[in-house]
């Protein structure tokens, strides 16, 4: 405003004509009032648009909620409609079959394992085929009635054959000078040589078999059937068979592998994929356990480790023997292993170990137990390191002769020998 007046003053010094000037003076108020008539029918304008553009969105807001409800009923009566029904029917179909078939494979494994260990199996096997046959069939109820039936066989055996086995360790025991059971209850480790003895855990009493060795004049070694990684037709051996090559006073079987009778086994038959080093410091499946959580134990001249995973271990050849298996049993004195998800290590069985407190190292079996239950029963006799290894048909001791097994050939094994 005080632009527009200094400019008609400056104006008016050049007009000699007052009429024009006074002219100009009446101008400028009309001038205002036309632009704020301009501006205020602008806004106005705006007003109206943004009002219009509220409706829009109001209308356009019910216009989706109209539609998520019309959708949401159309949902609700999809629910209600045949084919729902029938892929939710067929869906949990699904989850039975494979729920049958692992359930099937595991039986089967077991009746395999019962074979190595010379037991007639003729009716679980015929008795395993009408299960499958009925599966195959779809008949559910009658296929999972012969599979339990199956199962509960398959325990009764495996429960006569541990107390056979605990039976025939104790004669063991005391053809060597040990007392037998249940005469000799201990929760003492031996301090060397093979003990047969009765350990009363929290959880119970069990049956042990165990040998004890010096680190300082013992060397454990890992004894393999092949010098290198193997994937599928590996070469296996008896236990008493890497005793007697490697000159070992004392022997357990080793790592989990794949049995060439267990049909899941097909294209990896006798192979196991953990960790390993030999006798000869070679690393077997060394690449596939850079990074695996599998717990390894070491042991060199001295002393023993025991990892939680491979993967936090090198490879370092000064030490005797490294072996990786699963699970870590004990930990520092610690029960590291309280049950998991696996079905045979979960069933009663005779389970073999390594383990050790300070420079002392043991392996041996517990009879009649879940692989969970091992850790509460070496944690009782005083170890502070364990880690369990294969079991099953595998399970074998040497100690001067077998004291378990000898079971089926395997494909490496921990042993001990003179330094």
């Amino acid at each position: 405003m005080s632009g527009i007046v200094k400019g008609f003053l400056k104006l008016y010094e050049k007009q000699k004509d007052l009429s024009i000037f006074l002219g100009l003076l009446v101008a400028i108020p009309v001038s205002l009032s036309v632009i704020s008539y301009i501006a205020l029918l602008t806004a106005k304008g705006q007003v109206k648009v943004l009002s219009s553009s509220k409706e829009q969105l109001t209308t356009e807001k019910k216009s989706l909620i109209d539609t998520l409800f019309s959708t949401k009923q159309s949902y609700e009566a999809l629910k209600s409609e045949d084919q729902y029904k029938i892929n939710q029917e067929l869906k949990a179909e699904v989850k039975h079959v494979n729920d049958s078939y692992k359930k099937s494979i595991s039986l089967f494994e077991r009746v395999q394992d019962l074979k190595v260990k010379k037991q007639k199996t003729e009716d679980l096997e015929i008795l395993y085929a009408a299960a499958v046959k009925d599966l195959s069939a779809l008949n559910y109820a009658s296929g999972d009635a012969k599979l339990a039936d199956l199962g509960g066989r398959i325990k009764k055996i495996d429960d006569e054959l541990a107390a056979a086995a605990a039976a025939a360790a104790a004669k063991a025991a005391a053809a060597a000078g040990v007392p037998a059971l249940p005469a000799t209850q201990s929760n003492a480790a031996p301090g060397s040589g093979f003990s047969y003895q009765s350990v009363k855990a929290e959880i119970g009493t069990y049956a042990v078999a165990i040998v004890a060795a010096d680190l300082g004049s013992t060397r454990v070694i890992i004894d393999t059937a092949t010098d290198g990684d193997c994937r599928d037709n590996c070469p296996v051996l008896s236990l008493g068979d890497y005793v007697a090559r490697s000159g070992a006073f004392a022997g357990i079987n080793g790592s989990y592998f794949c049995p060439a009778s267990y049909p899941s086994c097909a294209g990896k038959t006798n192979s196991f994929d953990t960790l390993v080093m030999n006798k000869n410091k070679h690393y077997i499946n060394s690449d596939n356990n850079v990074y695996s959580n599998v717990p390894v134990a070491i042991f060199g001249s001295g002393f023993a480790r025991f990892i939680g995973a491979s993967s936090g271990w090198g490879r370092d050849t000064g030490v005797d023997g490294v072996i990786a298996n699963q699970p870590l049993l004990l930990s520092g004195g610690n029960i590291a292993f309280g049950g998991g998800s696996d079905p045979k290590q979960g069933s009663k069985g005779a389970r073999s170990f390594v383990g050790n407190r300070g420079s002392t190292v043991y392996i041996g079996v517990v009879y009649n137990a879940t692989v969970a239950e091992v850790a509460y029963v070496l944690k009782a006799l005083g170890l502070e390191n364990a880690l369990n290894l294969d079991s099953g048909g595998s399970t074998a001791l040497w100690s001067g002769g077998y004291k378990a097994g000898p079971g089926r050939n395997i494909p490496n094994a921990v042993l001990f020998v003179r330094r």
